[in-house]
């Protein structure tokens, strides 16, 4: 049984009972996020791209708890230089197996700068996670693109992670889409609320969702869902 905790913004963790892996873990200076950073004790974290309100607080959390980085080759290489122990550098296509299973990078639609100087941060990514049975998609950021419909036709998506948040990425009308390319089992909304730029109601995305016969599950940061 896979416990997903949401912690607001675009992190999660996604817990098998044995591997616990962090998405995107934006805590420190997240207005919404209900959790200590040294709190988490993760032994993966995946970065979807380079902005700080998704690297967030990997560099600390890596170090501390020696969790292997999984990104694209650029923000993981940037990571290493940083002083992270564990890194594993992929590319937009490409894939591996881990200890808590399998892992593809998707395309995103969006950018990848992270550090004061805009220094490159690779290409986003979004992510095909296949943990104890299930498979999740966590779209990283990105605007609505085509190949959603691909990516829901290789694989059964049990949950898709999307944002609805408007201005950077997909409003609700365009996730609203993405659903009905990807034909997940359930989504869940996020990137949303963090900043006034982003405001957004997920019961309209709910609302839309539902004539396409998939379950929205709207998540405050700090609960969690478990995915059966």
């Amino acid at each position: 049984m896979l416990n997903l905790t949401f912690y607001g913004h675009a992190c999660f963790l996604i817990d098998d009972g044995k591997y616990k892996v962090l998405v995107d873990p934006y805590i420190t200076g997240n207005p919404l996020a209900k959790v200590d950073a040294k709190k988490l004790s993760p032994d993966f974290i995946l970065l979807t791209h380079g902005h700080g309100d998704h690297l967030g607080d990997t560099l600390d959390i890596a170090k501390r708890c020696k969790a292997l980085v999984i990104s694209n080759y650029e923000l993981a290489t940037f990571c290493a230089s940083k002083g992270v122990e564990n890194t594993a550098g992929l590319h937009i296509g490409g894939g591996a197996e881990f200890p808590f299973g399998t892992l593809k990078l998707t395309i995103a639609h969006h950018g990848s700068t992270q550090g004061e100087k805009l220094a490159y941060g690779g290409n986003p990514v979004g992510f095909i996670i296949r943990i104890d049975g299930k498979v999740i998609y966590h779209s990283g950021d990105t605007g609505l693109f085509m190949d959603m419909k691909l990516i829901g036709e290789l694989d059964e998506i049990d949950i898709a992670l999307l944002p609805i948040g408007g201005y950077f990425t997909m409003d609700v009308s365009d996730a609203a889409k993405a659903v009905e390319f990807l034909k997940p089992k359930k989504v869940i909304p996020m990137h949303y609320d963090t900043f006034d730029l982003i405001k957004a109601d997920p019961m309209e995305f709910a609302k839309r969702v539902e004539p396409l016969g998939v379950e929205c599950v709207i998540l405050q940061p700090g609960e969690y869902y478990k995915l059966v």
